[in-house]
């Protein structure tokens, strides 16, 4: 995996930072992160998995960590392609 640079907040992330699961494969690319910051709530985040699977949403416990270039998922490749579908 690249270097992704420090950990971040939620609050930061970036869009079109590629999305990695647990053993290292890129699964995508974040097009959403999903919070209410007022409430100081992270809810998930969508990514987009540049083919025809479409967007998937993983929920926020199934986020390792955020970084300035990438974000960590704690699953792996094959439980990533099974999680549901988004459409925006």
């Amino acid at each position: 995996m690249e270097d992704l640079g420090h950990a971040v907040s939620y609050l930061v992330a970036k869009r079109g930072i590629p999305v990695f699961s647990s053993d290292g494969e890129k699964v995508g690319r974040v097009t959403k992160v999903l919070a209410a910051p007022e409430a100081h709530l992270f809810d998930g985040i969508i990514f987009d998995t540049g083919g025809l699977n479409g967007r998937r949403f993983v929920d926020a416990p199934e986020v390792d960590t955020i970084y300035e270039r990438g974000v960590v998922l704690k699953i792996d490749a094959a439980e990533a392609a099974e999680l549901p579908k988004r459409w925006r």
